[in-house]
């Protein structure tokens, strides 16, 4: 069987999806392309709890560490995955859109060349400035050394979690989310056995600790990496990659053009935890911990949101490369209002049944104190967050992201300014702290919805 054969079936599946995308009914397509990425995101979650789990079978000091650690650990899956991510998905979506398939298989090229870029780039300064970038946050003592600990073992492998959201997010903007959806599900079951042996041991393999936990992470990047270049390869996406494709700067820049603007929006997103994280550990190791627990509830939602928000860049960016215009518009309030619905559900169960999360990590009561605070006033507002993320993957899919840099501009000064006045006024006050991460959040949505008003035709 030759080549051209080979690669029929993929084509005409690749063919089917564009004509869903652009003419399916709006709605079920958005469900359609969303679930696979739900299913890695319900999975990533999973893993993420049971991760915490064992962190606070550790102790106390192990939990603050990896509160420390973990905001620059989604800072860097943000930028690889919904921020330069976004970028390739959308490049690739409106090439296709436009009928242009050797124009998105040599952005796949493209796109492997600013991931490794990228990633080596990021270890190398998280490596050497841990330290400094930890005593900043406010980390100390066995906290501090807890932190570094974790964030050395995850973030040596930093060049291959960036790979493995550059090459998802090049199937995802051809619509393919089933693929790299099955890759990085796959992984789990490993590195749910992976992480307990690294950090406890197995016979005679001793544990390492935290830094098992994350050396876990770092093994997880690496098989799903692997797996997603071959597929890509072997053209199996509906996009192949392959060395023949000259580099070239207009390329990169139109990856760039939508990815740079989008990586320092999550750079703005994420300092709104770190500033919070500072001000909270101001007051105790273990309030901190607590913190950390909660506020991985509101990380959690950012996954859930990118599992709609990447369906949502692929069908905006493939009906604007067609000139639907109006369509697309219509594509983005619908994903927007199905994530504000699903993260408000999820934020009122935290706020009401706080103890019920923080419990299963810890039994320190200062820490649970902290979390439930922090859950019962943020969570209600869950659904604000979903709201503004979903619009922001959809300004990816036009590739203007002007408004979404204003808005997550906004959302930082904004928090920022109300924990510093807060803490000025109420000094050690965690309600007060949370409310103007509160306060934040509805800045941001309202901001993120203006370019969308009276789009919904």
């Amino acid at each position: 069987m030759n080549q051209a054969a080979t690669l029929r079936p993929a084509a005409n599946a690749a063919q089917a999806r564009a004509r869903m995308i652009l003419h399916g009914p709006v709605l079920p397509t958005i469900l359609k392309l969303a679930a696979p990425n739900l299913v890695v995101m319900l999975a990533q979650a999973l893993a993420n709890f049971l991760e915490s789990y064992y962190v606070g079978l550790i102790g106390v000091d192990a939990l603050a560490g990896a509160a420390l650690v973990f905001p620059l650990v989604m800072l860097l899956m943000m930028m690889s995955g919904g921020g330069i991510g976004g970028g390739i998905s959308s490049a690739v979506a409106r090439a296709l859109g436009a009928g242009q398939q050797d124009k998105a298989d040599a952005l796949a090229l493209h796109a492997v060349v600013i991931g490794l870029a990228l990633g080596l780039l990021c270890s190398v300064i998280l490596l050497a400035g841990g330290p400094a970038i930890y005593r900043a946050m406010g980390g100390e003592g066995a906290g501090l050394a807890a932190a570094l600990a974790y964030s050395n073992a995850i973030f040596i492998g930093a060049v291959f979690l960036w790979l493995m959201n550059c090459l998802s997010s090049v199937l995802r903007g051809s619509g393919n989310m089933l693929l790299p959806a099955a890759v990085m599900t796959g992984g789990i079951p490993m590195l749910l056995v992976l992480s307990p042996v690294l950090i406890f041991g197995v016979g005679p393999l001793p544990g390492l600790g935290i830094a098992g936990a994350g050396l876990a992470l770092a093994s997880y990047y690496l098989l799903a990496t692997v797996v997603l270049l071959i597929s890509l390869l072997r053209g199996r996406g509906g996009v192949q990659l392959s060395l023949k494709h000259p580099l070239r700067r207009a390329l990169f820049a139109e990856i760039l053009g939508v990815g740079a603007w989008s990586s320092l929006n999550t750079v703005f997103s994420n300092l709104c935890v770190v500033v919070s994280t500072f001000f909270v550990a101001r007051t105790s190791m273990e309030a901190l911990a607590g913190f950390g627990l909660g506020i991985r509830i509101e990380y959690l939602q950012i996954p859930i949101v990118f599992g709609i928000g990447t369906g949502l860049v692929a069908m905006v960016g493939m009906n604007m490369g067609a000139g639907q215009v109006a369509r697309a518009r219509r594509i983005a309030w619908t994903g927007a209002l199905v994530a504000a619905a699903v993260t408000e559900t999820v934020g009122l169960a935290a706020a009401l049944f706080p103890e019920a999360w923080l419990r299963l990590f810890t039994s320190d009561p200062q820490a649970i104190a902290t979390g439930a605070v922090y859950l019962r006033t943020v969570a209600p507002a869950y659904g604000f967050l979903g709201l503004g993320l979903a619009l922001y993957f959809a300004a990816q899919g036009t590739g203007r992201m002007i408004v979404p840099m204003l808005a997550g501009v906004s959302r930082f000064v904004v928090l920022a300014l109300g924990c510093s006045l807060m803490a000025w006024l109420y000094p050690g006050n965690i309600h007060a702290l949370c409310a103007a991460l509160t306060v934040a959040l509805v800045v941001y949505a309202a901001l993120m919805s203006l370019p969308w008003l009276g789009a919904r035709r």
